[in-house]
């Protein structure tokens, strides 16, 4: 987990260098919650979801505070699997002692309430339940559930690994086969999942993106399903920022 750990940090760094010219007062510090969210959603389902990491690894991050203990805290309980951040449910940072427009279900919003976000994190809905809102919670790179994405890019190489091995052996059986089939499912895997990113954290293409999330629907339930629209709106963002070229260990 090390390499998305660092990518994740040195992104925060990045962002908060940034000109805050012609941003909004608060959108400047989003980054800051986003990235914090994905750092601990990535270490929370490798740990919980997927059984990747030890105990041991996981305690190290909490005591070490590369993640948010209390943020992990609450997504253990029911109501709060998707919380963005722990800032939206506090009612001293809303008037009238209320929490975020983000917590407010979908299907409770009014029409002009749909594409609200909240001002402080920029997230379009972190309510649970079928529908309550968009799976990315975001609606960019940092709304992306990382653990997913490495396991759905790990299973692809290893399938294409599987399948090199055995045009191989079909080829030492052949004795008459060039190399020109092994160079035609390189490019078909870069068309389908697109290229190796750099940094390898973020999905590169919108496949690899669709596989990921099915594979949230799979593990985690319909819980953090979000609806058919809104899986639309997900896919018309296009391809995320290119991530590392390296694969990821844990």
């Amino acid at each position: 987990v090390e390499p998305t750990l660092e990518a994740l940090e040195h992104e925060l760094r990045d962002k908060i260098k940034e000109s805050s010219e012609k941003k909004r007062k608060t959108e400047s510090v989003w980054p800051v919650h986003q990235i914090n969210w994905q750092k601990s959603r990535y270490i929370y389902d490798m740990y919980y979801t997927y059984g990747r990491i030890s105990r041991a690894v996981y305690d190290y991050c909490i005591q070490q505070k590369l993640v948010d203990a209390a943020l992990i805290a609450k997504w253990k309980k029911p109501g709060y699997e998707r919380l963005c951040s722990t800032y939206v449910i506090n009612p001293s940072n809303y008037k009238f002692g209320t929490t975020s427009i983000c917590r407010v279900p979908m299907w409770d919003r009014s029409a002009e309430q749909k594409a609200a976000q909240d001002p402080t994190t920029g997230c379009l809905g972190c309510a649970s339940g079928k529908g309550a809102g968009p799976r990315n919670i975001f609606g960019n790179k940092y709304g992306q559930y990382l653990a997913a994405v490495q396991i759905a890019r790990e299973e692809r190489l290893q399938k294409l690994e599987e399948k090199r091995r055995r045009e191989e052996e079909e080829r030492k059986d052949a004795a008459g086969s060039d190399d020109e089939e092994e160079t035609d499912d390189d490019s078909d895997d870069e068309d389908d999942y697109g290229p190796t990113p750099a940094a390898g954290i973020w999905a590169g293409s919108n496949k690899l993106q669709q596989q990921s999330q099915q594979m949230i629907v799979g593990e985690v339930g319909d819980d953090e399903a979000g609806d058919e629209e809104t899986d639309d709106e997900d896919d018309e963002e296009g391809p995320a920022a290119p991530p590392p070229s390296k694969k990821l260990k844990t």
